[in-house]
C-alpha cells in the first residue's frame, strides 16, 4: 500500500514508500479484535554484521544482527543475551540483515516465547526469550526525556543528562552523568557522547543539575579535572571553562 512519496519537483515522479500488505492486514486484524495495535520487543540494540566481522568470528558469510547493547533488566538480558552476540535466526527464520529482526519481533504477540539462535564464541546456540509489549516502555522513556536538560553546552562544552538506575547498573557505576553532546574544550580534549562524567575536581557528580552548578562556579583561569569513564576504564581530563588557555 503506497503511503508516502519523496519528490524533488513536487510532482508524482520520485521515490515511493509503501507498507507491505501483510503488515497492513495484521494491523487491521488487531484493530478488529481489540481496537489497538500491539508490537513486541526484546530489549536489544542491534547493528550490521560486516564481512570482516563475519570472517573474524568464524561465520560462513555476513548475516544476522549484531547485538550492540542489551537493555538491563529487559527480556534479552533475562534470557542471557550479551553484547557481541550475533542473532542468526528468530523462531527458525533466518536473519539476513539487521532490519529483519525488528520486523519479526514486532509481529510477535507480547507474552509469547521466542527461540533466538545466536552465534557466540565460535558456536551457535538457542536462547528462549519472552517477548514484551513495546508500549510498556513508553512511560520510562518519557521520564528519562523529561530529566534531560536543554541542548545548550555549558562552559566546558558539555551537554549531559541524568543516568537512570538501569543505565547505572548496565555501566556498572554508582554516580555520574551521561555525555549527550560535546563541543569546544571538551571536544578538543577527546571527550565523546556516551562517556560518563563521575567527578569534577574533588566532588562526585550525582546528577545534571548538580553538575551544572559545579561548572558554573569554576574559575575561568584554572583548569578543572574531569573524571571521565569510558567502558571499563576512567581517566582525568583537564578542561578550562570556555576553552581558555
Amino acid at each position: 500500500i503506497n503511503s508516502q512519496i519523496y519528490s524533488r519537483s513536487g510532482g508524482f515522479m520520485g521515490i515511493s514508500f509503501a507498507v507491505p500488505i501483510d503488515e497492513a492486514l495484521r494491523v487491521a486484524d488487531q484493530l478488529k479484535a481489540s481496537g489497538r495495535v500491539t508490537r513486541g520487543r526484546i530489549g536489544v540494540q542491534i547493528g550490521e554484521v560486516t564481512k570482516d566481522v563475519a570472517e573474524s568470528l568464524g561465520l560462513a558469510r555476513a548475516q544476522g544482527a549484531l547485538v550492540q547493547r542489551v537493555e538491563a533488566g529487559g527480556p534479552a538480558d533475562k534470557a542471557g543475551l550479551e553484547a557481541g552476540d550475533i542473532i542468526l535466526k528468530y523462531n527458525g527464520a533466518a536473519i539476513e540483515r539487521p532490519s529483519d529482526l525488528p520486523r519479526m519481533v514486532g509481529a510477535t504477540k507480547p507474552g509469547a516465547k521466542a527461540t533466538v539462535n545466536i552465534w557466540r564464541k565460535g558456536s551457535a546456540r538457542d536462547v528462549s526469550v519472552t517477548v514484551v509489549e513495546l508500549e510498556a516502555d513508553k512511560p520510562k522513556q518519557a521520564e528519562e526525556k523529561k530529566a534531560k536538560p536543554d541542548n545548550t553546552p555549558n562552559s566546558l562544552g558539555l551537554v549531559v543528562s541524568d543516568l537512570s538506575d538501569a543505565q547505572k547498573k548496565e555501566l556498572k557505576v554508582d554516580n555520574g552523568v551521561l555525555v549527550e553532546n560535546v563541543s569546544g574544550a571538551a571536544a578538543a580534549a577527546g571527550i565523546r557522547p556516551g562517556d560518563v562524567i563521575q567527578r569534577l575536581n574533588e566532588v562526585d557528580v550525582n546528577d545534571s543539575k548538580q553538575f551544572g552548578q559545579l561548572v558554573a562556579k569554576l574559575d575561568a583561569k584554572k583548569r578543572a579535572a574531569v573524571l571521565v569513564r569510558r567502558g571499563d576504564s576512567s581517566q582525568f581530563v583537564p578542561l578550562r571553562p570556555n576553552g581558555g588557555n
